[in-house]
This record gives C-alpha cells, structure tokens and sequence, in this order.
C-alpha cells in the first residue's frame, strides 16, 4: 500500500502504520504514486490524481501542538465518523483515528475525574456521542476495506485473558497487626468468616483466593495464555492491600512457571518512581525472569506522564488502557498499537492492549447482577471477533472464589469461558 500526501509528518506516519501495518509506505512524489502496482490512497487536497481511495485532510495531522477540537459528528454508512471532508470517503479517519488511539482528547487537564483521579469516561466523545460500547475505528477499516473491496486488513482474533492479583490470599501471609484486626472485624460484623478465617491459618482449609490451580485448568481447556499483574507494595495503604509481599514470593515462581507475569504498580508508585523501580525489582528477583509488562493498580493513568515512567523503567506492553467506570473502547480501537507520546510528537516503543471489560466494573460502577455480567462479556467477546481484534479483559482472584457472596460470579466466568 503506498499513500500519498503532500507533507509527510510523524502523526501521519503514526497513524497510517498503526491502521495498516509497518510496511505502508507514504510519499510526496506523484510519479511514484502513479506508478505504483499495489492500494493507493490520495490522502490530499488535489482530487485529480487517481487512487482507490482519495481522502481530504482536515489538518490535525500536520499540526505540532495539542489544541481544542471543535468535533461534530454525523452518520456515514449507518456509523458514527467526524472530522468531515470532502473525498471518497466523507471524513479524515486518518485524523480522527489519531484522536482517539491517542487519546487527544486526555490531554486536557479540565476533565471530570473518578474516585481515584482518573479521567472518566463521561468526558469523552465515545461516551457523549453514544459509541463507547463500539471499536469504532475497527469498524471503520473493515467498511472501507468491504466497500472498496480492499485486502487492507491483517489482523486476527485473540482472546487474552489477564488477571490483577491485588489481595493474593484472602487470610495468609498478611502481617500479625493485619490478622488481628481481620479477626476483630469477623467477630464483630462478619461472624460467619471467622470459622473460615481460622481454619485456613491453622490449615484445615485453602485460602478462598487461592483460585490459581483451577484458572489453570480453565486455562489449559481452552487454550488460553493468560496474564497475571501482581501488586507487590512493599507498604500497606488505603489503596494497596496485598500480603506481605516477602510472602508472595511461592506463589509467584509457581504462576510464572506456566503462565505471563506483569507488574501491578501500586497506587503510591504512579506519584514515586523510586517506589515503583523497587517494585518492578522485587517482582524480578522472586520470578527470575526480566518484568516488562505492567498494568496500574487503579488504572491509574495520566497522559503523558504514567507512560513515561514505566517506558523508563524498561516495560514494553502496557495493559490499562480502559476505563475503571465503565466498560467500553477506550481509544475505539481493539487491537494493540504502539504509544504516541503527543508532548514529545513522536511514537515510542510501547505497545498497547486496550481492554473493554473488567468485572470490577460489573460488579461496584455498573451494578450488573452475574447474568447482565454474562451477557455483556459475551457482547464484548462478540464486538472483537467480529473485526478480528484482541479481545483483553481483566479479572481479579478474589471475585472468582467459591465464597458465597461470588460463587455465582465464578460459574458466570466459568460459563463464558465454556
């Protein structure tokens, strides 16, 4: 595929290798386009040079700076697009596929934020403009290449399921003062958990959140390579609650032995780079093995920032894009892309894995019962196959226990999965 444009600038090298693929080639030589023997898109303002498809710029792409969008969107193809144009198509899905893997729009520091100062999903188009639950820009590429009747598409289906380990065990290997307390707090609300809680420290009976053995049976049944972050903060805080982390060390090697592993830096991390350096070691040390995945505790994530920091510390594959408030495309797109860092114009080595679901989302912003759950999994699960994108979800131990408050939302994952 060649592209010809009468500026070549970084966004528009981004963009085009990102919806396409590394090889596309981009020039300002009309005779080179001409004489090309493969796809040719006229992405310019002179509509007279033949091509399969001709797109007009909006102008985004040739800019340097981060600046206010005026956007209004309208309906081409029974689809939401913006950004309208002139063209064989009516809009720039160059620019606005930049805008929204980007995440141009979070750039702005006038935002609504979450609980834990994120931006939240109800600042962004998808949400106001009602295509949130849609990998728009999938669908885009998959109505030019039909349309056209293009071959422009390499992508195929995958299903990636990750895990947060946030609270490895439920009653193991926490601190004396954390045992304690728990135990308190059992007795005097919970007191159907202290029988529970006594009988996996005096061993009688596995930890509740111990769930590790039979995810990977789930696993080996379907074929399926997982991922697991673990929280590995070396202080306890409001945010941060895993075991003590000396603790964890047996349970890791024993993951790591058979599956992916990442870091979950913790919440305290995302303000202190020393903290998160030590936890990314830590993790190291007790797997033997070089950490270069990670995803936020919190989905804590603020551009450019939090990017720039793990980039730092050496991760290449980044799992947080997505929102903690709501399920849905985040960047519109569901395959992974490498990170345009928009402060610095230019793309990096970071790769990212959008996800669209989380069960923490079902279960505390979305108030779904384990059957609406089901069934939007399923819709998500659905919406990626059908443009061959990597569907990525998150799900966490100790929602998948055999506990009676969660038995039911374990045999909702086991029902998906089957």
């Amino acid at each position: 595929m060649i592209v010809f444009a009468e500026k070549i600038t970084n966004r528009l090298s981004y963009i085009t290798k990102t919806l396409f693929s590394e090889t596309v080639a981009i020039t300002t030589d009309i005779n080179t386009f001409r004489d090309y023997n493969g796809t040719k898109i006229n992405y310019s303002t002179n509509k007279d040079i033949a091509s399969d498809i001709w797109i007009t710029p909006v102008g985004l792409l040739h800019e340097s700076n981060i600046v206010m969008q005026n956007i209004e969107c309208f309906i081409w193809e029974d689809i939401k697009v913006f950004y309208k144009t002139e063209g064989s198509i009516p809009f720039d899905i160059f620019s606005a596929a930049f805008y929204l893997i980007t995440r141009y729009e979070e750039y702005n520091v006038d935002y609504i934020k979450d609980d834990y100062g994120n931006y939240h999903h109800k600042n962004s188009l998808a949400y106001k403009e009602n295509f949130l639950d849609i990998p728009l820009i999938n669908l885009w590429m998959q109505k030019i290449e039909n349309i056209f009747k293009l071959n422009i598409l390499k992508t195929t289906f995958n299903i990636l399921p990750t895990y947060d380990i946030d609270i490895a065990f439920a009653y193991k290997h926490h601190s004396n003062i954390v045992q304690i307390g728990g135990l308190l707090k059992n007795i005097f609300y919970l007191r159907n958990s202290v029988k529970e809680r006594l009988s996996v420290l005096f061993g009688l009976k596995k930890d509740p959140y111990d769930v590790y053995e039979w995810l990977n049976e789930l696993h080996k049944k379907d074929q399926l390579n997982p991922i697991y972050f673990f929280l590995v903060a070396e202080q306890r805080s409001e945010f941060d609650k895993n075991p003590v982390r000396e603790n964890l060390s047996s349970i890791i090697q024993q993951i790591c032995s058979q599956n992916q592993i990442g870091i979950h830096p913790s919440y305290v991390s995302n303000n202190d780079v020393q903290v998160l350096k030590d936890e990314i070691n830590f993790l190291e040390n007790c797997s033997n093995q070089k950490i270069t995945k990670s995803r936020q505790h919190y989905l804590q994530l603020q551009f450019p920032k939090t990017y720039q920091q793990i980039i730092n510390q050496k991760i290449k594959n980044d799992f947080t894009l997505g929102y903690g408030t709501h399920n849905g495309f985040r960047a519109s797109y569901c395959n992974p892309f490498y990170w345009y860092d928009l402060s610095k114009e230019e793309k990096t080595d970071l790769i990212i894995h959008p996800f669209c679901y989380m069960d923490a989302n079902c279960i505390f912003e979305q108030k779904l019962n384990p059957n609406e759950a089901l069934k939007e999994m399923k819709y998500y699960y659905e919406q990626v196959k059908s443009v061959n994108g990597e569907f990525s979800f998150i799900m966490h131990n100790h929602f998948l226990t055999e506990q009676e408050k969660w038995k039911d939302w374990r045999k909702t994952y086991t029902n998906f999965l089957q």
